[in-house]
């Protein structure tokens, strides 16, 4: 059994898309099967973790050091392993959660000091991960593993500058995908207005064509951003470009067809692609998304940290 973080509302979800029976669940979190597959709502996927407990915060750094330690004898480490403390939402756990996670870390300094220097704090980008893992149930007890699977969603500094807060997506998006736009490539990004993923990529150099018969805010008024006021859907490219964005407020169905029209004529080499799922099944909405996997080099679907009723799709085409 793993358990799997996600966003706190979305267990039911989860635990679908497991296809599994949950052994337990709770806000934030589910106890269940391990993912035959790369998971959408799950953030952080604890493998078969290790209960530990302990009534100070004393104990329960000992303990958690004693698990690391003896679990990585025979452990040769030569790159940086993450570091990963985690918890249920409960008024002042956050801070029991920093002052063990410190004691934690001078424990198995002073054991393995060359091991420890290799530790990097914070949930790893997306695929297996080895390292130390752990989550506060509550204050006296935790879940530990050494091995987890992590989505790659990530909490985003926002901008004040940012036309909207959609900003915020996109930029922890190109971490799930690995990449984000760079100088000298180009976007479309239709259904622009306000301009958050506008704003985005001219911030990372990019060129951008900003389609939407909408008006762009103040903020994405930029020199790398031409405006066309143009319906999204009816807008075709002679030649490809190098990203496709789109965040619509529209049925999920018509947004992947829409997805699938730019991978089949070759239209776009990377995307971002937000699916809206509502009161539409998000299993269904996300079965259509991965349907779209055989065109693309790399896809992945996720339920961002900033995502609400809607889903994130990033990819690179064949």
């Amino acid at each position: 059994m793993s358990l799997h973080l996600c966003q706190t509302g979305y267990e039911k979800f989860l635990v679908k898309e497991l296809s599994g029976p949950a052994e337990s669940l709770g806000p934030g979190w589910v106890m269940g099967p391990d993912s035959k597959s790369e998971s959408c709502f799950s953030h952080l996927s604890l493998i078969s973790p290790a209960e530990l407990s302990g009534g100070s915060v004393n104990a329960l750094a000992g303990s958690i050091a004693d698990f690391f330690t003896n679990s990585v004898k025979d452990v040769r480490f030569v790159d940086p392993w993450p570091l990963c403390f985690d918890g249920v939402s409960e008024p002042g756990l956050s801070r029991r959660l920093k002052v063990v996670e410190e004691e934690v870390f001078a424990r198995v300094k002073s054991r393995i000091a060359r091991v420890a220097k290799l530790a990097v704090p914070g949930r790893p980008g997306p695929g297996p991960a080895s390292g130390l893992f752990v989550f506060f149930s509550g204050f006296d007890k935790v879940l530990v593993s050494r091995s987890a699977v992590a989505g790659g969603q990530r909490r985003m500094a926002d901008d004040p500058q940012a036309p909207s807060r959609s900003y915020l997506k996109v930029e922890e998006a190109y971490g799930v995908l690995g990449r984000a736009p760079a100088a000298g490539e180009t976007v479309v990004d239709l259904g622009a207005a306000p301009g958050g993923w506008s704003y985005s990529a001219a911030k990372h150099g990019a060129s951008v064509i900003a389609v939407d018969n909408g008006p762009l805010k103040g903020g994405a008024i930029h020199e790398r951003i031409i405006h066309k006021a143009e319906d999204a859907f009816k807008y075709a490219r002679g030649k490809p470009v190098d990203w496709l964005f789109c965040d619509m407020v529209e049925d999920p169905e018509r947004i992947a067809a829409l997805l699938g029209q730019w991978l089949q004529r070759g239209w776009c080499r990377n995307f971002v692609v937000n699916l809206k799922f509502g009161r539409a099944d998000p299993l269904k909405v996300l079965d259509d998304a991965r349907a779209l996997s055989p065109r693309c080099a790399l896809l992945r679907a996720r339920h961002l940290y900033h995502d609400r009723e809607e889903l994130t799709v990033v990819g690179s085409v064949k």
